[in-house]
């Protein structure tokens, strides 16, 4: 319902990839891994184990190429198949690789990129750049300038000694990709599998929304839907968001701003059309046209609050909004602002009505632990810095990204990072333990649920809620009840 006075709807659009199914595309997976003097110890120890642990994931319908840098990057191996015949001599590639050097991030990733740019076989594989560094870029051109095109590339920090701004900006600038901040080095390989198991569950490719007015009846005012890149069209009144790839149980959530006319007589009034379009095995697929509609009446009167999950959704974008205001006021040394920022932040989500719901948890729970990381100038720059690099693009990509307690904090995680999660865990105690591939991962879940590849790979949801707040004034200024 809607009234006959001018008033503004907020929509909501909600996509979510479907189960994974036996069928998966083959992934196309280039790591790119920092080998410089500061990886002695520890450090790279834990990274050949987390890449052991990626290894043993991926499966004969999946490739992987590993590029090393310093001074230089170094391509050590192809794109390779991962057989049973090649798993043991990527293994081996592993074990070998010695730190030594200084720190050339830009040329790591465009040797990366150029790997998957030089591929013969490309069809409806998905892709994905992993880049991890622990140090600052003290050779070649800025990384952040680097031209990355329609790939993803996730980054991590490892250590304490990295540029979150570097990693951050890489990942941003890139189709999908996010920065996870891996401060404590016992947890690269669970940071690792976080990646992995989205890039092994990508449902579909290459996914736009369009969303258009109804002439007359309606005008967009306004799309929200992170940093994914927006087309306009201004003769059709339309705009189509490019979200790239969506992995299984992975949530995109569009909101559009409506304003609608004043109009004479009550009468229902199409108000928005949703169209969306996706790849899958290469295949373009074109979903119908959904239409949202309205009762445009003389007696309806707006709900004093929008939906829930609108008020959810919402809420989310809102706190933020509010993490980037406290990260860039820390970062002109006003720490006690950015402190009562996030209070505030908190308080505000105590006024959402749905209490209860999950992702409301997890909002709180990361700006719990982002408030300790700002209880001085030092452990911010060094922790709590990189921190709200991370949140803010895992926010602008709706995209899980690693950071703080990586088995707490699980916003935006999806059923099989969860799994991956335990598993990675486990390995890391005992990397000499069997572990299943993916092919095995895929079995358990189609066996779980039989009926998944009838459902398809997208669910599709809409949601409007009235605003009408000059309706309101009005109607109130006419003494109605």
């Amino acid at each position: 319902m809607a009234p006959l006075e001018e008033n503004t709807q907020k929509v909501l659009l909600e996509l979510t990839g479907g189960d994974s199914t036996s069928d998966r595309s083959g992934l196309d997976l280039v790591a790119v891994l920092d080998v410089s003097g500061s990886m002695q110890g520890e450090k790279i120890e834990k990274m050949k184990t987390a890449m052991k642990f990626v290894v043993k994931k991926l499966s004969s319908i999946d490739r992987l190429s590993i590029v090393t840098f310093l001074d230089t990057a170094n391509r050590i191996c192809p794109l390779r198949q991962v057989t049973e015949d090649s798993q043991p001599q990527l293994l081996k590639l592993i074990d070998a690789l010695q730190p030594g050097g200084n720190t050339n991030i830009s040329d790591g990733l465009q040797t990366g990129l150029k790997v998957l740019a030089d591929r013969k076989l490309s069809s409806g594989r998905v892709v994905g750049v992993m880049l991890m560094s622990d140090g600052q870029q003290n050779r070649g051109e800025p990384a952040a300038n680097v031209k990355i095109g329609n790939v993803p590339v996730y980054t991590f920090g490892f250590g304490a000694d990295y540029d979150p701004t570097v990693l951050n900006a890489v990942a941003r600038n890139s189709m999908g990709g996010t920065f996870s901040v891996v401060n404590d080095v016992n947890l690269l390989s669970m940071a690792f599998s976080q990646c992995l198991a989205g890039l092994l569950t990508v449902v579909v490719q290459d996914l736009t929304v369009t969303v258009a007015r109804i002439e007359d009846e309606s005008t967009i005012q306004k799309v929200a839907a992170g940093n994914y890149p927006q087309t306009p069209d201004a003769d059709a009144g339309s705009v189509t968001v490019a979200f790239g790839d969506l992995y299984s149980k992975e949530v995109r959530k569009v909101i559009v701003d409506l304003l609608l006319p004043a109009i004479d007589s009550d009468r229902g009034a199409d108000i928005l059309e949703v169209t969306y379009s996706y790849k899958t095995a290469g295949k373009l697929f074109d979903a119908p046209p959904a239409t949202v509609t309205v009762r445009r009446s003389g007696t309806a009167f707006p709900a004093d609050d929008p939906p829930v999950d609108v008020q959810t959704e919402e809420a989310r974008l809102k706190t933020a909004t509010m993490i980037q205001q406290a990260r860039t006021m820390a970062d002109g040394n006003k720490l006690g602002d950015a402190r009562d920022k996030l209070a505030e932040a908190q308080n505000a989500l105590e006024d959402v009505v749905a209490q209860s719901d999950p992702l409301l948890d997890a909002l709180r729970t990361e700006l719990q632990e982002l408030l300790k990381l700002m209880k001085s100038q030092d452990v911010y720059e060094k922790q709590g810095r990189p921190y709200a690099m991370s949140s803010e693009t895992s926010h602008d990509r709706q995209r899980f990204a690693a950071r703080g307690d990586i088995e707490n904090n699980r916003l935006f995680s999806t059923p099989r990072m969860d799994k991956y999660l335990e598993q990675a865990k486990k390995f890391d105690e005992d990397p000499a333990a069997p572990l299943p591939s993916a092919d095995k991962d895929e079995e358990e879940e189609v066996a779980a649920n039989p009926l998944a590849p009838l459902v398809g790979p997208i669910t599709f949801y809409i949601r409007a809620a009235v605003e009408a707040l000059q309706a309101i004034e009005k109607l109130i200024n006419k003494g109605a009840n």
